[in-house]
């Protein structure tokens, strides 16, 4: 009993402990560490002089993320990247580099900061806060919205692969992903369909620096950036539209309107590709539900079940006609003009 009470207490302080965790991820990324040791083992002291930092509070940091598991320490206080930790290298396939950034900076963790606040009143920390919501305020601070922005490239970026290989998109002769950022998942499925054209959609100053994107991944040619918002009109004669990790960030009223926006656009044999996480049963699922929360704190929208994004489809005008799961959290939800 004393054994079992201890184990829960060590799970639990391990739980409480976890933000100690993220922090030094964020420092470590930020402080460029992962690029600097590439593929390569270099001394702390190495390390130190190339960032500029303390040569023994960055040692101490280079230790604790080493028994993380992130980092390899030999006993000559010399550091490598381990397979974990290769992720964090901003030019790694899959990436999170961009998405530490964004967890670790100040506005975010000030978001979190305010949860009980947020789950007494039903508002965001950015209006507790600001008094904006986090679009607004991003707009505002081109900065802060550039660090979002590398975020959810670096966080489409680990699943594209499981994504395009979970779906057929090879029938549809053009593309439009509405709200899809700087077009790292479209271009992807652009390069593993040589017949499909695409139509990159989202705000103006999101969408200014997909074209080099595009390039880079050859498909500059087939694909056009087009900026707006979704809540006015997106891009019609498309074959397939996509939403992905859109309908999350709001709450059902502000979704309806988006998908009712899109069902202006969509034509009777077009499909609409909602892609995000689904709420799983009682006691399972803790990171989509943590992801819910979330959402509670920074943008205002909520995960949901299966059956709450049918109903929400159908208020629009949309049938859920299958639900396609995949190897991440994401599922592909594939709904047509009902």
């Amino acid at each position: 009993m004393e054994k079992d009470l201890a184990a829960d207490r060590k799970t639990l302080r391990g739980l409480i402990n976890g933000f100690q965790t993220s922090q030094a991820l964020h420092a470590l990324t930020i402080l460029g560490i992962p690029d600097l040791l590439g593929t390569g083992r270099r001394s702390a002291a190495a390390l130190a002089e190339a960032t500029g930092c303390n040569p023994p509070a960055l040692y101490r940091l280079l230790r604790a993320t080493a028994a993380l598991g992130v980092l390899d320490e030999d006993q000559s206080q010399g550091f490598a990247l381990t397979p974990l930790g290769e992720g964090l290298r901003s030019d790694a396939t899959g990436s999170l580099a961009g998405w530490v950034e964004l967890i670790g900076s100040s506005n975010f963790w000030q978001n979190w900061g305010q949860l009980a606040d947020s789950v007494r009143t039903g508002e965001t920390g950015w209006r507790l806060r600001h008094g904006v919501d986090a679009w607004t305020y991003r707009a505002q601070h081109p900065e802060d919205g550039k660090v979002f922005d590398r975020a959810m490239v670096s966080i489409t970026g680990t699943d594209v692969e499981t994504l395009v290989s979970s779906y057929d998109f090879s029938p549809f002769r053009t593309i439009v992903d509405v709200g899809g950022g700087r077009g790292t998942l479209l271009a992807h499925i652009l390069r593993l369909n040589p017949g499909s054209t695409g139509v990159l959609f989202d705000q103006p100053h999101v969408v200014e620096t997909a074209a080099e994107l595009l390039r880079e991944q050859g498909v500059a040619d087939r694909c056009r950036v087009q900026a707006g918002s979704f809540f006015e009109s997106v891009p019609e004669g498309g074959g397939a539209y996509l939403l992905k990790s859109i309908l999350h960030d709001w709450y059902d009223p502000e979704a309806r309107r988006i998908l009712e926006t899109c069902r202006k656009a969509v034509a009777p044999e077009a499909l609409l590709l909602v892609i995000e996480n689904l709420l799983d049963s009682p006691n399972q699922g803790p990171q989509t539900k943590l992801g819910d929360l979330n959402m509670l704190v920074g943008p205002g929208g909520r995960e949901r079940t299966a059956e709450e994004f049918a109903t929400l489809l159908a208020s629009a005008g949309f049938t859920l006609r299958r639900v396609v799961r995949t190897a991440s959290l994401h599922c592909i939800l594939e709904a047509a003009p009902g």
